[in-house]
Order: structure tokens, then C-alpha cells, then sequence
């Protein structure tokens, strides 16, 4: 739907977060004008994530462990996948192994989830 460099991450527009009856697939892009984000989505970031890339090595990064992203929950966080890609991530929600938020396309933020191990590390800002 969102042609990126991040086909491979799933976009994750009605994870189920808890008990609630089904949501089906809308026909178009998961939010228009005037209408709101889902359960568990919560609000875009307020702007672009820093001009700066952080480095892998530098301090204050992070390796994923049970219960250390949620301090970067509503923050502007820099993860590293087992695949090699990083990427910008807005979290929104991180329960059971699964975060879910807002990720930068290098244009826009793009609603996403993501299984929590696929993250090698991590930093938030």
C-alpha cells in the first residue's frame, strides 16, 4: 500500500491489543481526513524524528530486553533490526512482545507493528 524501503515490515493497522470484537480491513488508506486513529494507535509523533542518525555503538544504546522499550513509549526511538535495517519508530503501544506506533518512511510516519524480537537494540530520545 505504501511503496518504502521497509516492505518487509508488516504495517500492522488492526493488531488486536486485548479483547474487542473484529475491526475489518477498510477499502483505503487507514485514516482520512476527520476520522481517528484505532485501538492501541494513539497519535502521530509531532513532527519529523531528529536529523540525526544514531550510531549502533554510541551510548545509551540499548539491547532489548523483557520490559526495556516501554520507556520509550510516545518518544522518538531508533531501533536496529536482525536484518539490518534501522529505522525511526514512534511506540505507541508494547505489550506481549509486539510494539506498535508510528515508523518514518523518510517522508511520513507510517502506522506499523512489529514483534519485539526482531529488534537487535535500540535508543530513545
Amino acid at each position: 500500500m505504501y511503496p518504502d524501503d521497509f516492505e518487509d515490515l508488516p504495517i500492522c493497522y488492526y493488531c488486536r491489543f486485548g479483547p474487542g470484537p473484529y475491526v475489518p480491513p477498510p477499502q483505503g488508506p487507514p485514516f482520512g481526513p476527520g476520522t481517528q486513529p484505532g485501538p492501541g494507535q494513539g497519535a502521530q509523533p509531532p513532527g519529523p524524528p531528529p536529523a540525526v542518525t544514531p550510531q549502533q555503538t554510541q551510548l545509551g544504546v540499548q539491547a532489548v530486553s523483557p520490559g526495556s522499550l516501554r520507556f520509550c513509549l510516545f518518544k522518538y526511538t531508533y531501533v536496529w533490526l536482525r536484518n539490518g535495517r534501522s529505522f525511526w519508530i514512534w511506540p505507541t503501544y508494547i505489550r506481549r512482545g509486539t510494539i506498535a506506533g508510528w515508523r518514518w518512511s523518510g517522508r511520513r510516519w507510517v502506522y506499523f507493528g512489529l514483534d519485539v524480537r526482531r529488534i537487535v537494540s535500540f535508543v530513545c530520545y
